[in-house]
């Protein structure tokens, strides 16, 4: 599913437009951004939790050379399904 198939079921879920539809869904992912962004955590019941979480600084190799490089650290963001969503899955 992409970003235009899910603004259609939303719309046809919530029995809105298609462009009130995108502009929620707009607004629902800037909300999330902004909120890692801050280094907040985002946790929506019953689907599951986005986080920011750091990725340590790390040697490895480059594929064509063999070369060993250095990695910097970095920060990444995370997604922790929550237990209705594991549980509608399977």
């Amino acid at each position: 599913m992409n970003k235009a198939e899910l603004i259609d079921a939303v719309a046809d879920s919530a029995d809105i437009s298609k462009a009130a539809a995108g502009r929620a869904l707009d607004a629902a992912i800037e909300a999330i951004t902004k909120a890692l962004k801050k280094g907040d955590t985002v946790t929506l019941v019953g689907f599951g939790t986005f986080s920011v979480r750091k990725r340590a600084a790390r040697t490895g190799r480059n594929p064509r050379t063999g070369e060993a490089i250095k990695i910097k650290a970095s920060k990444v963001p995370g997604f922790k399904a929550g237990k209705a969503l594991k549980d509608a899955i399977n």
